[in-house]
């Protein structure tokens, strides 16, 4: 048995003080007085700890496959060093999201081809019978006129392969790129990187006429991954006519709203609504949507993900509660327990429980910046970092 002591346990409903987490056979056995029995003893140092961060979407995992354009890495290899990079900034869980895109518009990628898709989740499936430090799953993403890719969802949805999909819709003129001024900037900035040559006025063109997944693809999609239980995400809400529409085909989230109105009409229709960590950290949305912050204070933000940068989840944590006095703990609960809830697996992640998984962070503030000193998965020591001064 080990035992966790000197720690400020940040627990679902607060901060538990003179507490010590007892862990065996790799879960929470106890939140006890002291460390009675315990073989191995780790002083927290009066530092927080808090349950591993579930991080529901990322990309990260894309730029350590392909650094460059012209520059791909093995498979295998770029999970090992991305999960690394993750463990030290308190992931361990990953939903890894890798798109089914149709067009070239934001620039061709060997990663968003049905080949590099299947094989990524094939690796995902398989690393846990191998050394490893993490949890990982696969977020698959879907752009709504791929219509190729409801064949392909079905049979990853069935295999085994998929712990969430989402449904994407990037014509302009709506969702993130409801200005078009917006649209044609990131047109623009990924042009060097291989996007197709041409003119806003054809690319207008070919979204007016080009054919989507219908609602019974999207209802049957969904209604297998529920069977399966996997969560499904809509991505870029930015009315209420859109929210209405993925109530009536089973989506469970609401991943980055648009408006602020449309976050709370999510809230209300019973949606879990996602917003990205690095909004926080920048003040506003890099396509100038919602404040993501706006959105926590205004009780609409349920679930705090990396998005494009995963050391955002750990300093949004504390920003919200040093500039706004948003409670640590209602803070933490949005990078732990809200996405376990929604991924569906809080019965085993998610918070410092009895039972629940011994996947625990030590966090300390040095400098004025929170940093993970250590680390477990699954009751084992997978980090331990010094600082020198």
């Amino acid at each position: 048995m080990k035992a966790i002591v000197n720690g400020r346990i940040v627990a679902p409903g607060g901060i538990l003080e003179n507490k010590t987490v007892l862990i065996q056979d790799g879960r929470i056995l106890d939140l006890a007085c002291g460390p009675e029995g315990a073989e191995q003893i780790i002083d927290a140092g009066g530092r927080y700890i808090t349950p591993g961060f579930i991080d529901v979407h990322s990309d990260k995992i894309e730029q350590f496959i392909q650094p460059r354009p012209t520059s791909q890495m093995d498979f295998e290899l770029a999970l090992k060093e991305c999960e690394r990079e993750l463990l030290n900034i308190g992931i361990t869980t990953i939903y890894h999201s890798l798109s089914l895109m149709k067009d070239d518009f934001f620039g061709m990628s060997p990663l968003r081809t049905k080949a590099s898709v299947r094989k990524f989740s094939d690796l995902v499936e398989s690393i846990h019978s191998r050394n490893h430090l993490i949890h990982h799953r696969f977020h698959l993403r879907i752009e709504i006129d791929n219509l190729e890719a409801f064949d392909i969802a079905r049979d990853m949805i069935e295999g085994k392969r998929v712990h969430e999909i989402s449904f994407m819709d990037h014509t302009p003129g709506q969702g993130q790129y409801r200005s078009l001024e917006v649209y044609e900037r990131s047109i623009s900035g990924y042009r060097a990187k291989g996007a197709v040559s041409m003119e806003m006025e054809e690319i207008l063109r070919y979204h007016e006429t080009k054919e989507t997944l219908s609602f019974r693809h999207l209802r049957e999609l969904t209604e297998l991954a529920h069977a399966n239980g996997i969560a499904v995400a809509s991505h870029d809400d930015d009315t209420e006519e859109k929210l209405a529409v993925n109530r009536a085909v089973g989506v469970d989230i609401s991943e980055f709203p648009i408006l602020l109105e449309t976050a709370r009409a999510a809230r209300r229709e019973g949606f879990f609504t996602v917003v990205g960590a690095p909004n926080i950290l920048m003040g506003s949305s890099h396509s100038g949507n919602m404040s993501a912050a706006e959105a926590i204070l205004d009780g609409c933000g349920d679930i705090l993900c990396s998005d494009y940068y995963p050391p955002a989840i750990l300093h949004a944590i504390f920003l919200m509660n040093r500039k706004y006095g948003v409670p640590l703990w209602e803070m933490v609960r949005r990078a732990t327990l809200a996405p376990a809830e929604a991924m569906k697996i809080d019965g085993e992640y998610g918070s410092v429980e009895p039972g629940k998984r011994a996947d625990l962070l030590i966090v300390d503030v040095l400098d004025g910046y929170p940093v993970i000193t250590h680390a477990l998965v699954d009751g084992k020591p997978v980090l331990r970092v010094e600082y020198r001064r």
